[in-house]
This record gives C-alpha cells, sequence and structure tokens, in this order.
C-alpha cells in the first residue's frame, strides 16, 4: 500500500498517518493491535509505505504536525491549525469523514492512494 500526500504548505515538521480496518478506531487509531502508524519528516515528497496488509477494507488519516507535537493543533471552535487529509480525499464537513466515506479495499495487488492534504487556516 502506498500513499503520496500532496499539497504540503510547508515543509515544517512531519506527516502522522494512520491506516486502519477498525471502524471504531477511525479516525484517531489508538488501539495499536488494529492500525498502522507512520511518521516521515515532511521535507520533500511524501510517500508512505504500508507493508503486509492483510486483504480487507481499511482507511487512511494524515495530519501535517508542523510543530512536531504529536498532535494535530486547534484553533477556536476546534477548527484545525495544521493540515489534515483522508483516504479517497473524503469531504469533511463538521468534522472528521466517516469510515465507510474514507474506506478501500486492499487485496492481493498494489493499491495505491493520493491524499491532498488540506488547511483550514
Amino acid at each position: 500500500m502506498t500513499v503520496i500526500v500532496t499539497e504540503l504548505r510547508d515543509a515544517k515538521g512531519v506527516v502522522r498517518a494512520c491506516l486502519t480496518g477498525n471502524e471504531r478506531d477511525w479516525p484517531n487509531c489508538k488501539v495499536a493491535a488494529t492500525s498502522h502508524k507512520q511518521v516521515v519528516n515532511a521535507a520533500g515528497p511524501v510517500t508512505l509505505t504500508f507493508e503486509d496488509l492483510a486483504p480487507g477494507t481499511y482507511a487512511i488519516a494524515i495530519a501535517h504536525d508542523e510543530n512536531n507535537n504529536g498532535k494535530l493543533d486547534r484553533a477556536l471552535l476546534l477548527m484545525p491549525r495544521e493540515g489534515y487529509g483522508f483516504s479517497r480525499d473524503a469531504p469533511v464537513v463538521m468534522g472528521p469523514p466517516s469510515f465507510k466515506a474514507a474506506s478501500f479495499t486492499v487485496g492481493t495487488e498494489p493499491v495505491s492512494q493520493t491524499i491532498k492534504m488540506r488547511y483550514w487556516l
């Protein structure tokens, strides 16, 4: 599984990615047994690779953690100050998209997703 992240506004910090096949763990990936996490430097082209995924349905959430503090910083009214994105470029309406809206199927063939980073501020 390959993920290409586009439209980062700068090269500061890191890009944090969470891939999960567990709808209850979406989008925060707090249950380590059901998720795959990666952190990569935001400088240059950002490509993530998730190896050895079992066939199934998954969704990916990404965040551009510009200050590398381990979380997506928010402004008043809970609007994100840092970038975010979801697999299938799932739309965001007053909160993260549903697992179903962002999910895709992994089989035996290689799968690729391109995720556009979005910013509110």
